[in-house]
């Protein structure tokens, strides 16, 4: 019996030291084994089980002066992964052109009972315990949120793979753009049919629409983070490939915002704002990545 259980507990230690390592899968499956080829992208089956958030925030932050580049890299470093794990997602994260001050970024949630959950669980976890005083210091103002919903369910934020570090070593590409227009109260229905109409004339080559988002009208139910009042908002989301597929872009919009604004629907003058998504922002540019929209 004795000698049975050493052969057993000589056996349980290869397969815990040898045959669950990487070499020795590869030398189990032999030299014919096959994989993601070198410098493939991840397609969209990768994510295919991160899907269905409801409930978006649109988070606009303002910097210390000089100190956009330092909080970029705290956040990409620290927190995409950990709200993932918490069942929210980074939807991507960006830097506002003309705006040094300012960061940009998209938080989805599955619906409005997640939300404090992920929230809590977070903002009183360990990670955040421990970078919350050099990340706040860089933070004088993290209270310009829009709590928004997908339009429709075809219209939420696509959730893209995640930047790869070795076959995407120059990081996010492309450029993201965004519309919010300030909707009059009673009029979003209407405003959304004329806008989506607008739209349409956005589609070209070099350029895929991300989202159509609306205020989603809830209390906060995590008042420790504060949310906009003052709405209700339309946000159209869309990534271009490069600075020529931007400029072609720009008549369109223009034309749109002109339309919507003289139609008596918005509270004020409807904003664009173009963004460089940082080196690990999942919403960027990817050259036909299977199962994304044209």
């Amino acid at each position: 019996m004795k000698s049975t259980f050493r052969r057993l507990l000589g056996l349980f230690s290869i397969v815990a030291l040898g045959a669950g390592t990487p070499a020795a899968a590869g030398s189990a499956a032999g030299d014919n084994a096959t994989g993601p080829s070198p410098g493939a992208l991840p397609g969209m089956d990768t994510v295919a089980h991160l899907h269905d958030f409801q409930v978006v925030e649109l988070r606009r932050y303002t910097t210390t002066h000089g100190g956009r580049a330092r909080f970029a890299s705290y956040f990409d470093t620290y927190f995409p992964e950990a709200f993932e794990q918490l069942g929210a997602m980074v939807f991507g994260q960006f830097l506002p052109r003309g705006q040094p001050d300012r960061f940009v970024w998209l938080r989805g949630f599955h619906d409005m009972h997640a939300r404090p959950v992920a929230d809590a669980r977070f903002y009183y976890g360990p990670l955040w315990r421990e970078h919350r005083t050099k990340v706040n210091a860089l933070l004088p103002d993290s209270d310009d949120v829009l709590l928004l919903r997908p339009l429709r369910p075809d219209t939420g934020v696509a959730v893209l793979p995640a930047v790869d570090p070795v076959d995407e070593p120059h990081g996010a590409r492309g450029i993201v753009v965004m519309q919010v227009f300030a909707a009059k109260k009673g009029s979003e229905r209407e405003l959304a049919a004329h806008a989506e109409a607008q739209f349409e004339r956005y589609r070209g080559a070099g350029v895929r629409q991300a989202g159509i988002l609306v205020t989603l009208d809830e209390p906060n139910n995590f008042p420790q983070l504060p949310v906009r009042t003052d709405g209700p908002w339309l946000v159209w989301l869309g990534v271009v490939r490069d600075e020529a597929a931007l400029h072609a872009l720009e008549p369109a919009m223009r034309a749109a915002a002109s339309a919507l604004d003289a139609g008596g629907l918005l509270r004020g003058e409807p904003e664009r704002v173009v963004m460089d998504p940082t080196p690990r922002s999942r919403l960027r540019w990817l050259p036909d990545v299977a199962g994304t929209a044209p």
